[in-house]
């Protein structure tokens, strides 16, 4: 016990060099390719660490820069875990040192250690909408949150979010001044806005899902629980899936899609005649278009759901521990328009019950999505690129 206490002090006690040395094959790179190349001023780099492919709000940017004026290139990995070659550090390593834009789209520690150019603009497109978890700076002092010696987000020039009232929140999230904050909207829910693009991908999916057609679909879709992609989890134990499927019967189809970070899986058996698990379905946008009935708890789905004005139920059996070691901007009755219950039987009498309140998804939407339009993308652009 005691040497485990020295670690974590000497850790948040050096945790910035720690950060320089877990990167220092990069950073000697990056300056390398820094000291000879000069900055590209028509360069976009735009890298991920959690997607495989251009997808998400770099997609949708993707799409309305000017090719014939910009520069694109793409480094994308499925996961922090996944290890990059020599040859690939490399590449990455001369994007960096050469791009005047570099987008990202999540949490990306490869880039805080590393001294960007001055001419460079590091540009956080984060994946998430609204402010609801706490995450980054604002966990200072919670379980797994990080020591104010981090280098971890600080070095963001821009950000964007989906709404002017919340600015504030990712300033204190990244650890960087609020006029680095645009409310610019969030690219990927410009699709919400466009009916053409919803009728495509319901009959995407409905060929793709035979089972969903004339069924009252169900999207159960939570967060993790732990502090990262190495601890996530979920305790299946909340629900009975025989219970569920019993009391709401043939009329329903229930989708799975858990956050990609949770591997652990159901003990119980799920008959798969009304279970379907679609958590490799990347983008749970698209999923929402075929959604009736949305069940959460504390993911960021909630402000998409609101644009779609989709029935939420807020299924939250450790609301009091959460709050205690993870926690929200606002309070939780701020979020929740729809109902909030506790275990399986409750959760079975909201769906059947089927209550949205109206009134407070409207308070809702004008708080965390005013500036979410389906012009995001062109704005973005626009704003960065003139």
């Amino acid at each position: 016990m005691m040497i485990k206490k020295i670690k974590g002090i000497l850790s948040r006690t050096f945790t910035s060099e720690l950060q320089r040395l877990r990167k220092l094959d990069y950073i000697t790179l990056y300056l390398f390719y820094r000291f000879i190349k000069p900055v590209k001023e028509n360069q976009i780099l735009m890298l991920s660490e959690s997607r495989g492919e251009l997808s998400g709000n770099l997609k949708y940017i993707d799409e309305k820069i000017d090719k014939k004026k910009y520069d694109v290139v793409y480094s994308f990995r499925k996961s922090i875990l996944n290890k990059r070659t020599l040859a690939d550090k490399r590449i990455l390593c001369r994007n960096l040192a050469t791009s005047k834009y570099i987008l990202v789209d999540d949490f990306i520690p490869t880039m805080y250690p590393i001294p960007l150019r001055r001419e460079s603009r590091f540009i956080q497109v984060w994946h998430a909408m609204g402010a609801f978890k706490k995450v980054g700076f604002s966990r200072m002092g919670k379980p797994g949150g990080p020591s104010k010696r981090s280098l971890t987000h600080k070095n963001y020039t821009d950000a964007i979010v989906s709404a002017e009232s919340i600015r504030k929140d990712y300033a204190e999230a990244f650890g960087i001044s609020v006029d680095k904050i645009h409310a610019l909207g969030i690219p990927r829910t410009d699709v919400f806005f466009n009916p053409i693009y919803k009728e495509n991908i319901r009959k995407k999916l409905k060929e793709k899902y035979p089972e969903i057609d004339g069924k009252k679909v169900i999207l159960f879709a939570p967060t993790f629980r732990g502090n990262g992609v190495k601890t996530a989890h979920y305790d299946y134990s909340w629900l009975s899936l025989k219970k569920i499927q019993k009391e709401l019967g043939e009329d329903y189809l229930f989708i799975i899609k858990m956050h990609p970070f949770i591997k652990n899986t159901f003990q119980e058996t799920a008959d798969p005649s009304f279970f379907i698990d679609l958590s490799n379905e990347r983008e749970i946008n698209d999923l929402l278009f075929i959604t009736d009935i949305l069940i959460t708890d504390y993911s960021s789905v909630i402000f998409e759901a609101s644009l779609l004005n989709i029935k939420t139920i807020f299924f939250a059996p450790d609301l009091k521990e959460y709050i205690s070691t993870r926690d929200f901007y606002y309070p939780y009755e701020d979020y929740t328009f729809g109902p909030v219950v506790e275990n399986s039987e409750a959760l079975i009498e909201a769906i059947k019950k089927e209550e949205i309140d109206y009134k407070k998804l409207q308070k809702f939407k004008s708080q965390f999505c005013s500036s979410c339009d389906g012009k995001s993308a062109e704005r973005f652009v626009k704003f960065f690129l003139r």
